[in-house]
């Protein structure tokens, strides 16, 4: 039987039965967006790279799985639900199509991308500046001075980012003179919280619930998150409205794979880093091993690690490698909330319902800071709010998403990653022996339900039709990425943990670099292909190359 060209596992095979190099100029751990990006670069400069990656499919968080077969098949998007930027000459065109990979995008609904479904409020988020601000002030007419004052920050941070992005990132003489003479703003609040920002613009509930909009998006409440993190999240989309990639989440990282293979690289799955070797002091490759257990060395120039922060630190490279400044910086780092997700197959018109190419925030109050405070209640998972998606909603010319007639939604919510909020151990973390233990089915069935609950609410009769229904934990993500805490979105965006206070891209050993949600680029898929390129273009420079001309 033919292969399915756009299944997941397409090229598994291949890539789990590939030779394995015994030496690389690069080696990259991990086959996320960060590895896969960094690769491209690095073997259009001609550089000997391979990547290595326990999973059966390249792609970390922005892959998509099957189920069902043949002739009644459902694909499901892991983490690449919507982006931001897309427009022609857009972030992602600029990252990407230097190295051959070319994406189209679908846009979504431009008068309302994100819906924020409140008890007695509907807020739908449009695209651009001017139009978000007119209906802030249509929703909160007595808040203009607030209003105001958020948006002129919002104005601030974009004129900043713009003239940072002339200068790489580097903190130049223009980039201050500009921030003098335009963000007035940004000098008093660069290292506040959005919370403390929020107390500056007004007290109505309502309205901050409202700006503090797709908070999910970083999983951590007003008190804690970066205001510029909040701030860069909401211009990602806002500026030119949400995308979601024609031909579901898998199509960047296989573009990306596609063209590592083409310029001669490897992308190795089912073949996990076990240790990254280090020698006199410097990195001088790594030991992988197989989904048999056979391990081989490889040696290698420099070493990129887009895996998880922890797992690079402790497990891979050891704390006995780490300076002392190091293991001071890794013994703070926390992470935020992990995600739920119910994977749900519909036998229903959604667009008759209303639902359309939008994302749906459903919150049970406007209390952001209680959502993460009563996020575990009575030592189980509590949920308070949920974000509701779908594929064939937002990409409805592709085909290979659901069968005919059947509708693909994707139900999450933010929740703890701690072992024992699932009934669990840390011990059960080691062993795939927790997915059979009665009191973790038990309250991943309580969620489900519930998240299944909450669709159901938002468009009545949906629930009648499910003729498919899988759910992840924060358990699942630990168990498929190493994730730490179950999170998806690296360190926390905290103002302690934002920007240049993130690990830096050379790592504690000479040789060793890093990548990844966890980066000074930060979370999420812009973030992760920003550290890419960024990781790529440092290796360059000291392996004393030049990347491609841009």
């Amino acid at each position: 039987m033919p292969v399915e060209p756009h299944l997941p596992t397409a090229r598994t095979k291949d890539r789990s039965k590939a030779a394995v190099p015994s030496e690389l100029d690069v080696a990259l751990v991990g086959a996320g967006s960060a590895s896969l990006t960094a690769a491209a670069y690095l073997a259009q400069a001609g550089l000997k790279v391979a990547c290595f990656d326990p999973h059966y499919v390249a792609g970390g968080c922005a892959t998509q799985f099957a189920r069902g077969k043949r002739a009644r098949r459902y694909l499901f998007d892991v983490g690449l639900h919507y982006i931001g930027d897309c427009g022609p000459g857009g972030m992602f065109d600029r990252i990407l199509r230097p190295v051959g990979v070319d994406i189209e995008y679908e846009s979504m609904d431009r008068d309302g991308f994100d819906v924020l479904c409140f008890p007695d409020r509907t807020f739908e988020t449009p695209a651009g500046m001017a139009n978000y601000e007119a209906r802030l002030l249509e929703h909160f007419p007595g808040e203009s001075k607030g209003i105001a004052r958020y948006m002129n920050l919002l104005r601030q941070v974009l004129g900043a980012i713009a003239v940072l992005e002339t200068s790489r990132g580097k903190m130049t003489l223009a980039v201050l003179w500009h921030i003098l003479l335009h963000g007035r703003l940004l000098p008093f609040y660069q290292g506040a919280t959005l919370g403390k920002f929020l107390d500056t613009c007004t007290k109505n509930p309502q309205l901050r619930a409202v700006l503090c909009g797709p908070h999910g998006d970083y999983a951590l409440p007003p008190s804690q998150v970066s205001l510029m993190l909040h701030c860069g999240l909401m211009l990602h989309y806002l500026v030119d409205g949400a995308w979601y990639p024609k031909g579901g989440g898998q199509v960047m990282a296989n573009g990306l794979a596609d063209r590592i293979e083409e310029l001669g690289g490897g992308v190795h799955l089912q073949h996990e880093v076990t240790k990254i070797d280090v020698e006199s002091g410097a990195t001088k490759g790594i030991t992988v091993a197989d989904r048999h257990g056979a391990t081989t060395k490889i040696a290698a120039k420099a070493v990129i690690s887009g895996a998880d922060i922890f797992q690079t630190m402790d497990n891979l490279l050891g704390r006995e490698h780490l300076p002392a400044s190091w293991q001071k910086q890794r013994d703070k780092w926390e992470v935020p909330n992990g995600i739920f997700m119910t994977c749900l197959a519909i036998k229903d018109d959604l667009a008759a319902k209303g639902f359309g190419n939008r994302n749906y925030w459903q919150f049970d109050h406007y209390d952001v800071e209680a959502m993460y405070r009563q996020g575990v209640q009575g030592g189980r998972p509590n949920v308070q709010a949920a974000y509701i998606t779908s594929a064939t909603q937002k990409d409805p010319s592709t085909e290979h998403h659901a069968p005919k007639g059947v509708e693909t939604v994707e139900v999450m919510a933010m929740l703890p990653g701690r072992p024992d909020v699932w009934g669990l151990t840390p011990d059960d973390l080691t062993s795939e022996d927790y997915r059979h233990k009665p009191e973790y089915l038990e309250r991943k069935q309580r969620v489900e339900d519930e998240l299944v609950r909450r669709l159901d609410d938002q468009f009545p009769g949906v629930g009648q039709h499910i003729e498919f229904r899988e759910s992840s934990t924060p358990i699942t993500q630990t168990r498929y990425t190493r994730a730490e805490g179950g999170s998806g979105y690296g360190l926390s965006a905290t103002p302690s943990q934002f920007g240049d206070k993130r690990p830096s891209w050379r790592g504690p050993v000479p040789g060793l670099y890093l990548a990844g949600h966890s980066s000074r680029s930060g979370h999420g898929i812009a973030g992760a292909l920003s550290s890419g390129k960024t990781a790529a273009r440092i290796v360059a420079k000291d392996l004393g190359i030049s990347l491609r001309k841009e």
